[in-house]
């Protein structure tokens, strides 16, 4: 019923003008208007369906997408309008703007819509981070960066060396993420890092958004500290990841790792490897994401995480209308 009635006032010209218009259907943010200094002349939601607007249609900067709103071009000004523009923002408030949003709260938010609509299943969810190569390519070693010196212009310094078991050393960031296990795996929560922090650094700001119905956890051997088990606890839930059995092991940590090798534990465990890493891979797959396009941990957290949102939103677009196979985007984009 729910979805009928958003359904009924969605305008589906296009896949972009429908998720456009179902992004202003789903309250997922209110502005502080209390905030101390101007208020934004331009909501959030506003400026949030404008960024949209340049993931779908592969802009490459803010200032291709100021001049995508200015052509004289029938389709361009209803897809202005449907981001709910009367007039044309400065291109500095773009570039202002996309960089202050809330996107972490925004994948919240959908996450949170995905559970209430009772679309997935997180009794267990599952965590993980991938790594992303900077711009170009270009990197900056570690002595040159103790020293400060940037031996060439285009490299990132806010990136970082990381090391990954499949890549090796890599220079950029990463993308930290939780998701739904089940049927339908899609992103629950997200945050960004330089590749150089350690994936159980961001685990309490990844699952703390999680809802209260979560049981288990899973996650990869990167995780195994015994802060986070107790953190979960905590949350009701069990986290449950590889960990290894020395001579002298004892107490709980021994009870962890007899309910990791019984058949429970593996059949919790095994919900991983078919969700959360194919996830990374078709986010990246969907969005072209080899390595970073922009520079800067800002521009990079703001990118890579609006790709996550719209990787969401257009998934929920599918629920909604029916598609037998909401996850299949990458043809969706640009339309």
């Amino acid at each position: 019923m729910y979805s009928k009635r958003i359904l009924s006032k969605i305008q589906s010209e296009s896949f972009l003008i429908g998720i456009l218009y179902l992004i202003g259907l789903l309250s997922l943010y209110t502005d502080n208007d209390k905030k101390r200094g101007r208020p934004y002349v331009y909501p959030a939601i506003t400026i949030l369906r404008c960024y949209i607007v340049r993931i779908w249609m592969r802009i490459p900067s803010n200032n291709c997408l100021h001049q995508y709103f200015s052509m004289e071009i029938s389709y361009n000004k209803k897809v202005m309008r449907s981001c709910g523009l009367d007039t044309l923002p400065d291109r500095r408030t773009f570039d202002r703007r996309f960089k202050v949003l809330p996107i972490k709260d925004f994948i919240c938010s959908i996450g949170n819509k995905f559970v209430m609509d009772s679309l997935v299943n997180v009794d267990i969810v599952s965590v993980d981070s991938t790594m992303i190569r900077a711009k170009n390519g270009h990197v900056w070693h570690r002595k040159q960066m103790i020293s400060r010196k940037v031996p060439r212009s285009g490299i990132d310094t806010d990136a970082r060396w990381g090391f990954s078991g499949t890549k090796g050393w890599l220079y950029g960031y990463k993308l930290h993420m939780s998701c739904s296990t089940g049927p339908l795996a899609v992103p629950l929560s997200a945050g960004m890092t330089p590749a150089n922090v350690y994936d159980n650094q961001m685990y309490r700001d990844i699952i703390e958004q999680l809802p209260d119905c979560t049981r288990y956890v899973v996650a990869d051997a990167g995780y195994d500290d015994w802060k986070l088990y107790d953190y979960t606890r905590q949350r009701d839930a069990r986290l449950v990841c590889p960990i290894q059995r020395y001579r002298h092991t004892k107490g709980e940590r021994l009870e962890l790792i007899r309910f990791y090798r019984s058949r429970k534990g593996s059949s919790v465990y095994s919900a991983r490897g078919v969700s959360i890493e194919p996830l990374f891979e078709c986010v990246k797959e969907t969005f072209g994401i080899s390595s970073v396009p922009v520079i800067g941990f800002e521009n990079v957290s703001s990118y890579l995480l609006m790709c996550v949102f719209v990787y969401q939103v257009a998934v929920y677009y599918n629920c909604i209308v029916g598609n037998d196979k909401p996850r299949c985007i990458r043809y969706m984009l640009g339309n």
